[in-house]
C-alpha cells in the first residue's frame, strides 16, 4: 500500500522557517488561528483543483499567506483577493475584471487562474520554492536575479542584498504556514473551530439580476448570497450580459 506524503513540495526547516513559526506561535498568533480556522472552508476545493491540474496540493497555502483566504483582500499594489492577482496578470490568465464583476474574487474561478499561472511558472523554473518567489516578485525580476547572481537556489538568492525584503521572507513564511497547519496540536492550536466547507448550489440567472431581490424571493438571507458572490462588485448581474452563473 503506497503511503500518501504528509507533504508534496520539498520542506526545509531552517532557522528562518523557525523565526515565522515562534511568529504564529506568538505576536501573530491571533492572526494565524484566525486564517487556520477559515482555511477548513476553502483548502478542500482549492487543493481539488491544483491536483486536477497536476500540481502539488500544498501549493494552495500560497493563498493562505497572500490574502488569509479572503475576498476582499488588497494590497498597497493593488493586488486583489484570494490569489492576490493584479489586474494584468488576472486578465491574462483569463479572469474578468471591471466595474461589475471581478473573478479575482471568486475562490473557483482565481485558483484555476492561479494553477495555470504557478504550472506555467514550474516550467520556466523548475523549482516550487523559485515558482513561488516568481508568483510573488514577478518572473522577469527573478529571472533577471538568477542571472546575474549565476545561482537558481532560493537560500542563496535570497541572500543577497538586491533580493525582495518581501520575497526572502515568503519562503519561510509559507513553510511555517504549512507545517503549523498540517499539525496544528503539535505547535500549540489547540482550540481550533474550523469554518464548516461552503455549501451551494450553483444556478443561471439572466443579466438585470438583483441579489437583493432574489434573496427575498428565495426567502434567504442577503447577507449570505452577497457572501456567496463576491465577484459581483455592485450586488448585480449586468444588464448587457446574457446569463450568469452564480451560487
Amino acid at each position: 500500500k503506497k503511503v500518501k506524503p504528509f507533504f508534496d513540495i520539498p520542506v526545509t526547516y531552517n532557522s528562518k522557517v523557525k523565526n515565522w513559526i515562534r511568529y504564529y506561535q506568538g505576536a501573530g498568533r491571533g492572526w494565524f488561528k484566525k486564517r487556520l480556522e477559515r482555511s477548513y472552508k476553502y483548502l478542500p476545493n482549492m487543493k481539488w483543483v491544483l491536483k486536477e491540474r497536476g500540481l502539488p496540493q500544498d501549493l494552495a497555502y500560497i493563498a493562505m499567506i497572500e490574502s488569509g483566504f479572503s475576498p476582499h483582500a488588497e494590497s498597497h499594489a493593488e493586488a486583489v483577493g484570494y490569489w492576490q492577482f493584479i489586474k494584468p496578470t488576472a486578465q491574462r490568465y483569463g479572469l474578468k475584471v471591471d466595474w461589475w464583476i471581478d473573478e479575482r474574487r471568486d475562490y473557483i474561478k482565481s485558483t484555476k487562474a492561479a494553477a495555470n499561472y504557478l504550472g506555467d511558472l514550474y516550467k520556466m523554473f523548475d523549482s516550487w520554492y523559485l515558482t513561488a518567489s516568481a508568483y510573488n516578485m514577478g518572473e522577469n525580476r527573478l529571472k533577471r536575479l538568477i542571472r546575474r547572481h549565476k545561482t537558481n537556489n532560493f537560500w542563496h538568492l535570497s541572500d543577497e542584498n538586491d533580493f525582495p525584503k518581501e520575497t526572502r521572507e515568503y519562503i519561510p513564511k509559507l513553510l511555517a504556514a504549512l507545517l503549523i497547519s498540517k499539525a496544528p496540536g503539535l505547535y500549540g492550536f489547540k482550540n481550533i473551530e474550523p469554518h464548516g466547507p461552503m455549501k451551494y448550489d450553483y444556478i443561471f440567472v439572466p443579466g438585470g439580476t438583483d441579489l437583493f431581490n432574489m434573496a427575498a424571493f428565495l426567502q434567504v438571507n442577503n447577507s449570505s448570497l452577497k457572501r456567496l458572490n463576491p465577484e459581483l462588485l455592485q450586488g448585480f448581474v449586468p444588464g448587457f450580459v446574457r446569463s450568469h452563473r452564480i451560487r
